[in-house]
């Protein structure tokens, strides 16, 4: 590729169902140049995330949806190339919201704001072990859920980006933990790579009835990535004053028709429980404090770094597809380009 030419991915149509690749367009521009107070950068490696699957629906959320013709949204490390921006200068490296794209103008005024990288940590870090999924774990168990040192703990989806560090953060903090995972390779990576105290297969067991055998005094916090069947067997097995915590719902982004509601709501009110969402955006004025520990724990071997990377950047729309069909485990990034 030429240095003087910018790939980009835009939306090139709103899915109805499960997401394809063709509903993405590659599209050549030339490389931006920085006005005053912008900067440019090199995107090295894009975070790939299940939200995304929500964000190309035209329908209100947390942040405005993406629009048919622009360049995907994504989260990106990159290298500052060219700035007449104050703050920043050339060989810099960055987080922000850069898109699915070779590079990016900014002038800081995007979904998330941008942030420095620290030398010394590795370029897929800021993505990964350090990123916006870890940290949707710490302040989700810290905060949301307030998981205590004792209580057992539950997680769907936790072969996953999330879930993977709310199991293991929860055992840094004294919780006896249980992953849901589909297949038998990837429970077993659970407990003995990632120290779950226990998985179980969704795909060949029954979730409700097992978790009841795993947690016969109830589950103190279910924290759900998955929603539909998923989170009503995490209500279904409750503890009195249980929690459920609200961090996705993989399950339900590709359906054609609104799914139900879970149909056992009652049991909330049965146990005492709460059911509470959150959006980790509203703690990222909190970040430094979470990415000093969670380095600590890599540090100390107590966090493992979990990465699937694939290579180029026109590989992207087909990655995303693997979020979906359970082939990934760990964070999913695309290498662009090399630091």
């Amino acid at each position: 590729m030429s240095d003087q030419v910018n790939r980009q991915w835009l939306l090139a149509a709103r899915p109805q169902g499960m997401v394809e690749p063709s509903q993405f367009e590659l599209r050549e521009v030339p490389v931006p140049q920085a006005g005053e107070g912008e900067f440019v950068v090199r995107n090295l490696y894009l975070s790939l995330d299940p939200a995304m699957r929500s964000w190309m629906t035209d329908r209100p959320s947390y942040i405005p949806p993406v629009a048919v013709g622009e360049v995907m949204r994504g989260l990106c490390m990159a290298r500052v190339t060219e700035s007449r921006h104050p703050g920043y200068k050339p060989g810099e490296m960055v987080v922000g919201t850069f898109g699915w794209q070779d590079y990016a103008l900014s002038g800081e005024e995007d979904t998330l704001p941008v942030t420095k990288v620290p030398e010394g940590v590795p370029p897929t870090w800021p993505l990964s072990v350090l990123g916006i999924t870890s940290l949707t774990a710490y302040f989700g168990l810290r905060e949301v859920a307030k998981a205590r040192e004792g209580e057992t703990i539950a997680i769907s989806g936790a072969a996953g980006a999330t879930g993977s560090v709310v199991g293991q953060i929860a055992k840094i903090d004294g919780c006896t933990t249980i992953g849901i995972a589909g297949g038998k390779e990837k429970c077993e990576r659970l407990v003995d790579e990632l120290g779950f105290d226990a998985a179980i297969d969704y795909k060949n067991e029954r979730t409700s009835r097992r978790l009841r055998e795993l947690a016969p005094k109830g589950v103190d916090v279910f924290w759900d990535n998955v929603g539909g069947e998923m989170l009503e067997a995490g209500i279904s097995n409750l503890a009195m004053h249980g929690r459920v915590v609200l961090c996705g719902a993989i399950s339900t982004y590709n359906a054609e028709t609104p799914p139900p509601g879970p149909r056992n709501y009652m049991n909330l009110l049965v146990k005492r429980a709460r059911m509470e969402g959150f959006v980790v955006f509203d703690y990222l004025p909190r970040a430094d404090e979470a990415i000093a520990e969670l380095l600590a724990w890599v540090g100390e071997g107590r966090l493992r770094v979990e990465e699937d990377i694939r290579e180029g950047l026109e590989s992207a729309p087909a990655a995303l597809m693997s979020l979906f069909d359970g082939s990934n485990t760990g964070k999913l990034l695309v290498k662009i380009a090399g630091p």
